[in-house]
């Protein structure tokens, strides 16, 4: 294994990038929580502090992702920081590859080659990314916690780092021992992310309503809308009839977002749409329904696809309208283009729900507007969550317009001061002007000269024929006998250089070459 090979182009960091930056390379303990909304830019951080922290040293370098498509997304990312890492690493392979860096593997690799990993780890360092699915399986967990209890360092990823299930997550700090509130070592929010621009999208979040009719458990016929007040045991079965592909819920919606989807890519042409199904079957008729709709096919990835990551691949470098998946799209995949999706799924958690509007959210650099719009049920559990979200969409509007007002009124200060300033010089050298008198000037004259002398006509010096720097036009400068170098009369005083020789050099920063004397000093 050889050090990163050097790189090929320089890479720039957002400033919460190199703030976490800093914090990470001053921190002691092993374990490094950075938790920063979908789209931020996590994967340039953590290739860059992994760069910072390796410097050029032979140590191990593991990442390990949720899915076999995000490994392959890793090591590509890697190149660009010139690391090489092996995607289809192995267990029987055992070390890493002697012409790569490190390796890419999954959670679930973690769980059945742990031991291996812990010998190939030891002494390095390991990024996790969205290190909440350790908690998921026992089995997750427990592997991730053994395979990299040797690390020298383990730099945690996540944009939502809970979970649905309060499982604790490995290697992370909690306000309450091993419950409570994840304890951060740097956090960047999707507020904060609108504030700063050119990090994420804006998302709005078009809600629809509908009267849904369905058959209960017990067999009696029950129906109703997404504003009643409903119990618990029936809500899912509400959501999953506004979301059957027979009804008339789903068309509905899916025929008002390619609407939208359809004006923006008249200023975006490869502008994409995203439906997020609750299985695979309700994908595939997902799809029927916007094909019959646009009379375009779109592209399905499936998770039980062994093609899924090539169709993800396909769909990212084409123009191709609408993409329909279940979970393979939901989390960690990087499509820039997608501008509306479509909520159809039963799922309901916040984790869940954060890590599908991350998808649309990532911002495109080169476009002025990129409003992003996720189509959602009108479900209360789900309109809890887009309202959360839009509040902080708000609030980061209103801290830009404060922040700009303030720009402003600092940039209006420093004008009137300015102007301020510049009034009072030029009162103060025309007030000198008036004031002063020119005399003729005569050169000393002497007993031993006043013969040679005599003949001279009297000269009367120039006040002035050189120039400050501090001000353009600016003739506050003075000039003096038998001085060759103007010194400005605002400056600090300098080193007055006098006789005919030529200079060595200024006086001071304000000193300008004055007129050249055609006399000569009188011996």
């Amino acid at each position: 294994m050889s050090p990163a090979a050097p790189l090929r182009r320089s890479i720039t960091l957002r400033q919460w990038q190199h703030e976490a930056l800093q914090v990470f390379l001053h921190h002691r303990d092993a374990n490094f929580l950075a938790v920063a909304c979908p789209g931020a830019g996590k994967t340039t951080f953590a290739l860059t502090a992994a760069r910072h922290w390796l410097k050029g040293e032979r140590l191990p370098l593991v990442v390990v992702a949720p899915t076999r498509h995000l490994k392959a997304q890793w090591a590509q990312a890697a190149e660009r920081f010139g690391f090489h890492l092996e995607p289809n690493w192995d267990a029987s392979t055992g070390d890493i590859p002697s012409d790569m860096h490190g390796i890419v593997v999954t959670y679930a690799q973690c769980a059945s080659a742990a031991r291996t990993l812990f010998t190939l780890s030891r002494g390095g360092i390991v990024i996790l990314d969205e290190v909440h699915h350790a908690g998921g399986d026992l089995t997750w967990g427990e592997g991730v916690a053994e395979a990299f209890a040797e690390a020298n360092s383990r730099l945690l990823l996540s944009g939502t780092p809970f979970r649905s299930d309060d499982a604790p997550i490995p290697f992370v700090r909690y306000t309450l021992g091993d419950h409570g509130d994840a304890v951060s070592d740097y956090e960047y929010d999707y507020g904060a992310a609108l504030v700063d621009g050119g990090v994420v999208r804006p998302v709005f979040f078009p809600r629809f309503d509908g009267h849904m009719e369905w058959i209960g458990a017990d067999g009696s016929k029950k129906e109703a809308s997404f504003s009643d007040d409903i119990a618990s045991e029936d809500r899912g079965a509400r959501l999953r009839t506004a979301l059957d592909a027979d009804g008339q819920w789903l068309p509905t919606v899916l025929v008002k977002a390619d609407e939208k989807l359809r004006q923006i890519r008249k200023k975006q042409p490869d502008a994409g749409g995203l439906v997020i199904a609750i299985d695979q079957d309700h994908a595939r008729s997902c799809a029927a329904l916007l094909e019959r709709w646009t009379g375009e096919a779109p592209a399905i990835a499936l998770s039980d696809d062994p093609k899924a990551s090539d169709v993800i691949e396909a769909y990212a470098r084409s123009d191709q309208s609408w993409v329909v998946a279940v979970r393979m799209i939901s989390e960690g995949v990087d499509l820039p283009r997608l501008r509306v999706a479509v909520y159809a799924t039963t799922t309901v958690t916040s984790l869940f729900f954060r890590q599908a509007v991350g998808r649309i959210a990532r911002w495109t650099p080169g476009l002025s507007s990129q409003k992003a719009y996720f189509y959602v049920p009108d479900d209360p559990r789900l309109r809890h969550h887009a309202q959360n979200i839009a509040l902080q969409r708000r609030h980061s509007i209103d801290e830009r317009i404060a922040k700009e007002a303030q720009r402003e009124t600092a940039l209006d200060d420093l004008n009137r001061a300015v102007r301020s300033r510049s009034s009072h010089r030029c009162s103060r050298h025309c007030r000198r002007r008036q004031s002063t008198v020119r005399k003729p000037h005569h050169p000393p004259m002497t007993a031993s000269t006043r013969t040679r002398t005599s003949s001279l006509p009297p000269r009367t010096w120039p006040a002035s024929r050189s120039t400050c720097l501090h001000r353009p036009n600016c003739r506050g400068a003075m000039s003096m006998p038998r001085l060759r170098w103007a010194v400005c009369a605002r400056s600090t005083p300098a080193r007055r250089i006098f006789g005919t020789g030529t200079p060595t050099g200024y006086s001071n920063s304000c000193a300008q070459p004055a007129w050249n004397t055609r006399w000569s000093t009188p011996s």
